[in-house]
């Protein structure tokens, strides 16, 4: 891991680490699945080739939380998720500015100067074929080869990825998410789909139960799993621990703030404020609401026979 430099503010760029010029890539960067793989590799690539700062660009909130506020799509990757992800791949400067309506209203040709070469001072320009920018999107690869021309940058596409036949996409991995396939969203990541999160006290109802649990603070408004998993643990001291998490309101308890519950096997320490990553590997069934608690802790003894079943077919 490097140490990446998170930039919020154009103002705040390190405009002596780019007097030399930067290799960009811009977009959302959810879930950094296969398709973000190849373009950070090109990124990557070009950067050490040119001796010149990698950087990428994303906003914050995404586009499309802005445009969609009421409802907005889950996010694979909470903020700092993403930013650790980077870091993970050797990326020198993370610009993140708000999305608001000043940057909603942008020309192309004012992000182009104002943005990618007056501010980034970019050398090359590393997109994916269904890149778009600017005011309504009006911003296209043609426009922004046509600027490269003129304002010295050069611009790189990078073709979509396609597994199984299906385009490699963030929001191919949401769907398939939501119904519960997590092969596919796996196959789509190139890894298993993951959480992460600080350990927090909950009210230690499923450690009344028979079933201790480590509940993750999600730190999100909605999240792209819900039910009942197969998972691993990553993080702690102990390695790679096995278990099985419930994700969702706890039906039968009426809550309404979605929560990661863990329950590790055969562990008994106390992880209060660790910070761990949890690996989702199948998917056992939906949330229910059980008509008594006896019934929920039969149910929740049968989930930890099928998780247990479940990651032994899935080898680490």
């Amino acid at each position: 891991m490097t140490d990446v430099r998170l930039v919020r503010h154009l103002s705040d760029l390190p405009f002596q680490q780019l007097a030399g010029g930067s290799v960009v890539t811009i977009g959302a960067f959810d879930g950094l699945h296969h398709g973000h793989e190849q373009l950070l590799w090109r990124v990557m690539a070009e950067s050490q080739d040119r001796s010149v700062p990698s950087v990428v660009m994303s906003f914050e909130p995404t586009p499309k939380e802005f445009f969609s506020a009421a409802a907005p799509p889950a996010r694979l990757m909470r903020f700092r998720e993403k930013f650790d992800s980077l870091a993970d791949h050797g990326i020198d400067i993370f610009y993140c500015p708000r999305f608001s309506e000043a940057m909603r209203s942008i020309s192309a040709d004012a992000f182009i100067r104002r943005i990618l070469v007056h501010g980034l001072n970019a050398r090359h320009i590393v997109i994916g074929d269904d890149f778009r920018f600017a005011r309504k999107r009006e911003g296209t690869l043609d426009e922004l080869v046509r600027a490269g021309n003129a304002l010295d940058y050069s611009v790189e596409r990078v073709p979509s990825v396609i597994v199984d036949g299906i385009r490699v996409s963030s929001t191919a991995i949401r769907d398939a998410l939501a119904v519960g396939d997590l092969a596919r969203a796996t196959a789509l990541l190139g890894r298993p789909y993951r959480m992460s999160g600080r350990i927090v006290r909950g009210r230690q109802v499923g450690r009344s139960l028979g079933y201790a649990t480590a509940n993750v603070d999600l730190r999100r408004r909605q999240s792209a799993v819900t039910g009942i998993y197969a998972v691993r643990v990553h993080g702690l001291p102990e390695g790679p621990i096995e278990g099985v998490a419930s994700v969702g309101t706890r039906p039968t308890f009426d809550l309404t703030k979605p929560l990661l519950e863990v329950h590790l096997f055969d562990f008994d320490r106390e992880i209060y404020g660790d910070y761990i990553h949890v690996d989702f590997i199948e998917h056992l069934r939906d949330e229910e609401k059980f008509a008594s608690i006896d019934d929920l802790v039969a149910q929740m003894k049968i989930d930890e026979e099928n998780a247990r079943s479940a990651l032994a077919a899935h080898t680490a």
